[in-house]
């Protein structure tokens, strides 16, 4: 990773100092050049969420802010909306019946359920009238909302109509508790009787909204140090943890990422527009939101189904999206199976166009500089591979169209991006691609990166507005700080950091050290700050002769050949090899089958030793190519047609792997693939 000798980007506050009594080196302290004199400070009045909100609404009453698709024969419609000032009034009716219910200042209050209006007017009330807002994941199953319900002692929770049924089931002992239901629709009088009979009252939407109307009551504002939210992250194992985040932080952020998009020369606008499809129960579609609503912007919602999400984006228009990298990785896949298919001259037009407009954006130009209009017209013509028709029947020619045709800012978080994907989508997608990194603990983005600066690719930028950045030794993997490159734990302080976990102070000591929150990610810096994250702490183990394996760091590798779509890497302290299960790539798997005369469905192509013995040739090829040391190499693979889901849970609601469950999970098939190394080995030895 090469340091920018023309980056402004950060300032050195502390140098980097060696460890001693027992303590880790750490490396120079960087924080944005956007608070060289010190963090910002906020206005007077916008110290809380709930500012940012209500003075919003204030300004831009007639401005729509919320919109949803209503369903009609089962079919999502055009989309409807609702204006800040109808929001906020729905804000102060749901906000004065849950005083009508004796919902207290500091109480609990849950939301569970998938995006839309009702999530953001229930979330705002609990700002408005100093409750704390405690998101369910869509995502868990009954056993975690159970968990969280009771550890966070909630009074009320607001709930999507089809996950009422999870709330009154017989394995929800702490629905017991609550006070009431809020449904987002209604509920079915069945319902009713169940709430009812377990000491709860069930309420719908409009009769929530008639209980404030005729019973009005006035907000109770919270102060900047208040909790906000208590956000339980779905963790890698062991129960969710509850991340407490200030009204302080959430005004900060806001006026972070303000100005810092002040920075340049496309300036968001009321007519910008956001499609909400992550989780609004995770923090980057939460905070992207209130920035939004901070802007006078709209937020538009999902219909629901993210296997049709491209109706929704030819329906809204959005002008900004935000995906994990596997979003990426299918856009980027889906382009060069369209330029593979062009014409052999196009193909050379094509490659000619980009690495002409690749040269000039290396040499400082932006991304509309580097390539005039008409160009940026013929990338987008040439990623026909053949006409398309939408939903509604309408002829889509261009990836840019069917992305809505209005996209000018494009986000990948949650993990790291290919370098090649990323260079590719900065220079072909006629808009700005940036990458970011951050946790639910520093409120999301904790280092960002800057449009059309090429020496950022492959990196996860710099440091926040209101944050600031170190790394630490860390000796069991290697990893020095003070070293060349420098390496280490990634340490983040700031105005933006958790204020602990909720009912934790265990961990929460254990996590936050002089006023440093340890990531457990580990990074590497330029001298300049520019920050890649180049591994997981936590996620080592070692092999029985001695040897620490990363085993994030070896996935990274592992999942590069075309034919395997996802990897799990495994091994342990009694074994001196590593293992996989390897979902294949479905379509570059068929074509294997065919090219070697096999024939069958997926699920049976990926029963074939010669699928394995292939899929293990070609991780082995990895391996050498980038120079892995042997106790590095895989050994032995099983391969699992069906990807690693959540609802098996192998994964998290942010697709990290969730090890534990899927060593129980694939435990038989792991000591198959011991056993038969072990066989080997012995026949081996009798030779």
């Amino acid at each position: 990773m090469e340091a920018n000798p023309k980056n402004t980007f950060t300032i050195k506050v502390e140098d980097g100092k060696p460890g001693k009594d027992g303590q880790p080196s750490v490396g120079p302290v960087f924080r944005s050049s956007l608070a060289k004199d010190g963090f910002p400070p906020l206005e007077p009045d916008m110290q809380t969420s709930w500012d940012v909100f209500r003075i919003a609404a204030g300004k831009y009453p007639n401005n729509r802010m919320l919109g949803w698709r209503p369903f009609k024969d089962g079919m999502p419609g055009p989309y409807l909306w609702k204006s800040y000032k109808e929001v906020y009034e729905e804000v102060l009716q749901v906000g004065s019946a849950l005083q009508q219910l004796g919902v207290q200042p500091g109480s609990r209050v849950g939301i569970y359920g998938t995006n839309c209006p009702q999530w953001i007017v229930a979330m705002q009330a609990c700002n408005g009238y100093s409750l704390i807002c405690v998101p369910l994941y869509d995502t868990l199953g009954a056993g975690a909302v159970d968990y969280i319900i009771d550890h966070a002692e909630i009074d009320v929770v607001f709930i999507q109509d089809k996950k009422i049924k999870e709330i009154l089931s017989p394995n929800c002992m702490s629905a017991k508790r609550l006070k009431a239901l809020v449904a987002f629709t209604s509920a079915t009088s069945e319902q009713i009787k169940e709430s009812g009979q377990i000491g709860m009252k069930m309420y719908s939407w409009n009769d929530f909204l008639k209980l404030g109307k005729d019973n009005p009551a006035k907000p109770r504002p919270p102060q900047a140090a208040d909790t906000c939210t208590i956000m339980y992250t779905s963790g890698t194992s062991g129960q969710p943890k509850g991340v407490m985040l200030s009204h302080e932080s959430h005004a900060m952020y806001v006026k972070g990422v303000n100005l810092f998009m002040d920075l340049f020369d496309d300036k968001m606008t009321t007519d910008d527009v956001f499609l909400s499809f992550l989780p609004l129960a995770h923090i980057l579609d939460r905070m992207i939101e209130e920035f939004f609503f901070h802007k006078g912007a709209s937020v538009g919602y999902y219909h629901g189904d993210l296997n049709a999400l491209r109706d929704d984006l030819m329906e809204l228009k959005p002008t900004l999206l935000v995906g994990v990298p596997r979003v990426y990785e299918r856009i980027h896949e889906g382009i060069l199976k369209a330029i593979a298919e062009l014409r052999p001259l196009r193909r050379v037009i094509f490659n000619a166009l980009y690495n002409r407009k690749l040269a000039s954006m290396k040499a400082g130009h932006s991304h509309k500089t580097a390539s005039p209009l008409r160009t940026c017209w013929l990338f987008a013509r040439f990623y026909v591979s053949q006409t398309l028709i939408s939903n509604r029947g309408e002829k889509i020619s261009t990836v840019k169209a069917r992305l809505g045709g209005r996209l000018r800012l494009l986000i990948s978080g949650g993990a790291p991006l290919s370098n090649e994907i990323e260079e590719f989508l900065r220079v072909t997608s006629c808009a700005y691609f940036i990458q970011g990194y951050g946790l639910t603990e520093t409120l999301g983005p904790s280092t960002v990166c800057y449009p059309d600066d090429m020496a950022l690719v492959g990196t996860v930028g710099v440091a926040a507005t209101y944050t600031e950045i170190r790394l630490e030794e860390v000796p069991e993997m290697g990893y020095d700080p003070l070293g060349t490159p420098s390496r280490g734990e990634i340490c983040i302080r700031g105005k933006t950091v958790f204020t602990g976990y909720y009912k934790n102070p265990e961990l929460t000591n254990e996590a936050i050290v002089d006023g440093w929150f340890h990531t457990g990610d580990i990074g590497e810096m330029t001298p300049d700050g520019i920050l890649k994250v180049i591994d997981r702490k936590k996620n080592i183990f070692k092999l029985s002769q001695g040897e620490y394996v990363a085993v994030e760091y070896l996935e990274k590798i592992y999942g590069f050949p075309p034919i395997v779509e996802d990897i799990w890497v495994y091994g342990d302290s009694f074994r001196s090899n590593l293992v996989a299960v390897v979902n294949p790539h479905e379509e570059n798997t068929m074509k294997w089958a065919e090219s070697n005369g096999y024939k069958g469905s997926f699920d049976e192509i990926c029963k074939l030793e010669g699928l394995k013995e292939y899929i293990l040739k070609e991780l082995t090829a990895v391996a050498q190519k980038n120079k892995l040391r042997g106790f590095e190499c895989i050994k032995g693979v099983a391969l699992d047609p069906k990807p690693f889901d959540i609802e098996r849970d192998l994964v998290t609601a942010t697709m990290k792997k969730r090890r534990n469950s899927m060593l129980k999970y694939y435990q038989p098939e792991i000591d198959k693939l011991y056993k038969r190394l072990e066989d080997q080995k012995n026949a081996s030895k009798a030779k």
